[in-house]
C-alpha cells in the first residue's frame, strides 16, 4: 500500500470543511452536528458558497455510528446527497468515516470494533469511492489520538465507555490503550477500502499541539515534554516505527492532516491555556509545529483544521494564514 507521493490527492491548495461530530456525549445526547447546524439540509447553498469563495475541497463526515442501521447494514443516503450536491458545485470531497461516534452496541474499549469498522469501511469504498470519477479520499477515523484520550476521561463520552478511572488527569494520559485499537482499526478499515476500490487515498488527522511548563515551575519541564510527544504516537503507530506487530507501515501514512486551533497550545498540570492574543512568548509558531512534523514524517502535509469563536475569528485566521 505504497502512496503515490507525485500525484497530486487534492484538487488545490485552499479547502474548507464542515463540523461533523456525531458521538453520543456524557449526558447521552446523540450527537449529528452536520444536521444540528443545518448543513445538511443546506447543501447546495453551502458548496456553492464554499466554491465561490475559492475553496476547491471541502471535508465531509459520513459518520459510523449515524450510517450503521443494524450490525453489517448500512444506510450511505446521505454521503449520497453530499457527494452529488459537491459535485455539482465544482469541489472535490475528503470524506471522514469515523468522527467520534461508534455503534451503540459497541465500546471503544473493545476490539470487536475492529471487524465491523473494517466491513463498514469495505462498504463505503464500495459505494462512494467507485461513484467518484477522481481517486478516492478518506480520513479513516479522524482525530485518533484526541478520541483515544476522550475516551480514557470521565465525563466526556457516554457512560458505556467504561474506561479507567482517570478524573481530573487532564492531559496527563494519553489513552495510549485505545489509541492502539483505533490505529489497528484504521489499518484494517484502510486495507479493506483497499481491496474494495484500489484507488483509495488517505489522509490521517491529528492534532498537533504545544505544552510547556508552568511559570515559575520548571522541575515540570519533563513532563510537559512527555506531554507534548504523546501527539507524534498515532502516525509513528501508524507508520510502524512503534509496535510494527500492530501491522503499521511506511505505506499507510499517504497524506497528514494537523489540526490546530487557539487552545491547542498549555501548561502541564495546570492545563492553563497560552493566550495566543495576549501573544504568550512561550507559544510556538504553527510554522514551527507544522515543520516538525514535516522533519518526522516527510510526507505531504494539510491544515486540516482551525478555527476560532466570536470576535477573534478574523485575527485568529489571518495569524493561521
Amino acid at each position: 500500500m505504497t502512496p503515490a507521493a507525485d500525484e497530486a490527492a487534492l484538487a488545490g491548495f485552499w479547502g474548507g470543511g464542515f463540523e461533523g461530530a456525531d458521538h453520543v456525549n456524557a449526558r447521552g445526547d446523540r450527537l449529528d452536528l452536520a444536521a444540528w447546524q443545518g448543513h445538511v439540509d443546506c447543501l447546495e447553498g453551502d458548496h456553492l458558497r464554499a466554491r465561490a469563495a475559492g475553496l476547491t475541497w471541502v471535508r465531509e463526515s459520513i459518520g459510523w455510528r449515524l450510517a450503521e442501521t443494524a450490525p453489517g447494514r448500512w444506510d450511505l443516503t446521505r454521503a449520497g446527497r453530499i457527494a452529488r450536491s459537491a459535485d455539482s458545485a465544482g469541489l472535490q470531497v475528503a470524506w471522514t468515516l469515523w468522527h467520534y461516534g461508534i455503534p451503540p452496541d459497541l465500546c471503544l474499549h473493545d476490539d470487536r470494533l475492529i471487524p465491523r469498522f473494517a466491513a463498514f469501511a469495505a462498504e463505503v469504498a464500495r459505494t462512494v469511492g467507485r461513484a467518484s470519477l477522481q481517486p478516492p479520499l478518506f480520513t479513516p477515523v479522524n482525530e485518533i489520538g484526541f478520541l483515544a484520550w476522550a475516551a480514557s476521561q470521565r465525563g466526556l463520552l457516554h457512560a458505556p465507555d467504561d474506561g479507567p478511572d482517570t478524573a481530573d488527569e487532564g492531559s496527563r494520559i494519553s489513552g495510549y490503550a485505545v489509541k492502539r485499537r483505533l490505529v489497528r482499526a484504521a489499518l484494517a478499515a484502510m486495507a479493506a477500502m483497499r481491496e474494495a476500490e484500489p484507488r483509495c487515498r488517505f489522509l490521517h488527522v491529528e492534532p498537533i499541539v504545544h505544552v510547556v511548563a508552568p511559570s515559575g515551575q520548571p522541575e515540570l519541564a519533563p513532563l510537559a515534554e512527555q506531554i507534548r510527544s504523546w501527539q507524534w504516537q498515532t502516525c509513528d503507530l501508524l507508520s510502524g516505527r512503534a509496535e510494527p506487530e500492530l501491522g503499521g507501515h511506511e505505506g499507510a501514512l499517504d497524506l497528514i492532516g494537523l489540526n490546530h486551533y487557539h487552545a491547542s497550545q498549555w501548561e502541564a498540570l495546570t492545563e492553563q491555556r497560552l493566550a495566543w492574543h495576549l501573544h504568550d512568548a512561550r507559544r510556538m509558531p504553527l510554522s514551527r509545529l507544522l515543520a516538525e512534523a514535516w522533519q518526522r514524517y516527510r510526507r505531504p502535509l494539510v491544515l486540516a483544521e482551525t478555527g476560532h469563536v466570536g470576535a477573534g475569528r478574523a485575527a485568529w485566521l489571518d495569524e493561521v494564514a
